[in-house]
């Protein structure tokens, strides 16, 4: 049986460490990246011992399974023609520009028997996987996502650039509707805002406080999580994190135990794993959508704000 064909559609920033981790792997072949800057794609081509497609088309009979890592505004038309030509596909967060375009890609995927798995790392970082294992029923949870101005992806807000990921992690762990949202953001260096925080209450009661921001001069990626029995604090970041619980004298803390490893790499060899065998991806179309559609809708309040 021969190797799955792997390749990247898009190098910049996010997908520079795609074709890094497909170059270094050895379950499938690193096959093709494609991005309209031809001279980078020649350079990361050359760099990772690949090829550098001189189309979208030429990239699409190369490869049977892609990352899409281009700009939001473009990841409809290329993960259309992309999945017409029955590639199964990784879509960097967030799926789509909007919560139409990120349903008939989804649909699409599901017609075609496709994989379509969302970059929403996170769900990846061992960090996660710790706090699931401990997870009974969330009453209250804070998160908050921090970076310095990224001169990337300025072409959506912080809600859509970082907050999604918290978005995303918050409803898989609270599994009930939304009830209501506040909203509060402010766009400092961008056209979209640049700090935002929003707090939302669920139906089954639980109530989430996010905040995120990329004008910060510090770097965090924390949440904390408060159940009837326990406070769970974990540092996505950092990959460490401790569980404070109530016993018959007191609190008694206890260090999380976390094996440490990439996110980003562990994200690739699921969806390989995935595109090579038919299962289910972690965060599928649809999961994305609905974060997509959260996140939409919390920038909508901003801007009624404003």
């Amino acid at each position: 049986m021969s190797k799955l064909r792997v390749g990247v559609v898009g190098v910049g920033h996010i997908g520079k460490n795609h074709a890094r981790l497909y170059a270094e792997q050895e379950v499938a072949e690193f096959a093709a990246i494609f991005d309209t800057d031809t001279a980078k794609a020649e350079q990361l081509a050359q760099e990772f011992g690949t090829y550098a497609a001189t189309s979208l088309e030429d990239f699409a009979q190369r490869v049977d399974a892609a990352s899409v890592a281009t700009p939001t505004s473009s990841h409809f038309v290329v993960a259309s023609e992309l999945l017409r030509a029955g590639k199964h596909l990784l879509i960097e967060k967030p799926i789509a520009e909007n919560t139409a375009d990120a349903s008939a890609l989804a649909e699409l995927a599901v017609e075609r028997q496709l994989v379509l798995q969302v970059g929403h790392v996170e769900r990846f970082n061992p960090v996660l996987s710790a706090l699931e294992e401990r997870l009974t029923r969330p009453r209250f949870i804070e998160a908050h996502r921090l970076s310095p101005y990224p001169n990337r992806s300025t072409d959506i807000g912080v809600v859509l650039d970082l907050m999604i990921h918290d978005l995303e992690i918050i409803l898989h762990l609270v599994r009930s509707p939304v009830q209501t949202i506040d909203a509060v953001g402010v766009p400092v260096l961008s056209r979209g805002e640049d700090i935002a925080n929003a707090r939302l209450r669920f139906e089954n009661g639980c109530i989430a406080n996010i905040t995120s921001s990329r004008i910060s001069p510090e770097r965090m990626r924390k949440i904390r999580v408060f159940q009837g029995d326990a406070y769970l604090s974990l540092d996505y970041q950092g990959q460490s994190g401790e569980i404070y619980r109530r016993t018959a004298t007191g609190i008694e803390k206890e260090e999380v135990e976390i094996e440490r490893e990439e996110p980003l790499k562990r994200q690739l060899a699921s969806f390989m794993e995935c595109a090579a065998t038919g299962r289910a991806p972690m965060v599928s179309g649809d999961q994305a959508t609905a974060a997509l559609a959260l996140a939409v809708e919390i920038t909508k309040r901003i801007a009624a704000e404003q």
